[in-house]
């Protein structure tokens, strides 16, 4: 473990996902103690796409940005909103200088697969129709998320391959949990991991699925062809019970043709770069930062 987040293990606090209102209330008052980030060199903007139901979203639109990313918060599928994102999507935003359109999908277990999925490919196709509005290239549109959310983005990138949607420019997946089996490695190794255990993830998958089998788009993992997908950047912690599928999900891009950047991060832990004293995690948001530019930009 890097000694700079170890120190902060003993007073790291304790999510019961098994309480899903509890859990959102207690994410969101962490949340709102933190420090707010410096917005002060771009435009922030509450929209709401039309679809079935509508979507919330966030817009942080840094000056003279043209590229754009569909961004998909964390939180095991059951908290997390555009205020608890907050903090992560404007210092994507500023340190890519792409658009970010933060989403506010819905949540399990109230609205199970396949509302998210719905809710974040309905907000990928109005950026896309409404690209001249937003001031964004329609060719320059990428898909990104940390955790679940980056499972997510994953899912809608194979969800608009195989529908012949809008063109996705790359997929920036940060520690992306893509497999309901749990039958890797790290999954069945760390089960006692810091924040992001196997038990919390069972728990989130079943409130994710209820008893529905799951396919593709609820677990990428499960995609057989994984060919004509978006050049990825694939970012996964060391001590992290879905550290095994990121990886065998970048390999298996690779294998299938797909343009990958795989970037395993030592002595780290789900969720860990959110310790931002540590100098690991000023180096993991950096790069997720950077490939986002490259990638619009190239």
């Amino acid at each position: 473990m890097d000694p700079e987040l170890e120190a902060f293990i003993p007073f790291l606090p304790e999510t019961d996902l098994t309480d899903p209102v509890t859990a959102r209330k207690a994410f969101a008052e962490r949340a709102a103690a933190r420090p707010a980030p410096d917005t002060s060199n771009m435009e922030i903007e509450d929209r709401t796409v039309p679809a079935d139901p509508d979507v919330a979203v966030r817009i942080y639109r840094p000056r003279q940005a043209r590229g754009a990313i569909v961004w998909l918060h964390g939180g095991g599928m059951v908290f997390g909103d555009l205020d608890t994102e907050h903090p992560w999507a404007a210092r994507i935003a500023d340190g890519s200088g792409a658009v970010v359109i933060s989403v506010d999908y819905r949540r399990a277990p109230e609205h199970r697969f396949p509302a998210a999925l719905d809710d974040a490919y309905a907000v990928l196709t109005w950026a896309y129709e409404h690209a001249a509005e937003l001031g964004i290239d329609p060719e320059r549109i990428a898909v990104g998320g940390h955790s679940a959310g980056a499972g997510l983005a994953a899912a809608v990138a194979l969800r608009a391959r195989d529908e012949q949607g809008p063109p996705i420019r790359f997929q920036l997946l940060n520690e992306p949990g893509l497999d309901d089996g749990q039958e890797t490695w790290s999954q069945r190794h760390f089960t006692d991991t810091p924040w992001h255990d196997r038990d919390k993830i069972t728990t989130a998958w079943r409130h994710y699925l209820g008893s529905a089998p799951a396919t593709p788009y609820a677990a990428p993992a499960r995609a057989a062809d994984l060919s004509g997908l978006p050049a990825a950047y694939i970012a996964t912690a060391e001590f992290d019970p879905v550290r095994d599928e990121g990886i065998d999900y970048a390999l298996r891009l690779l294998q299938a043709g797909v343009s990958v950047e795989l970037h395993q991060w030592p002595g780290t832990f789900h969720g860990s770069q959110a310790i931002l004293s540590a100098e690991v995690s000023q180096r993991q948001i950096a790069g997720l930062a950077a490939a986002l530019r490259r990638a619009l930009t190239s």
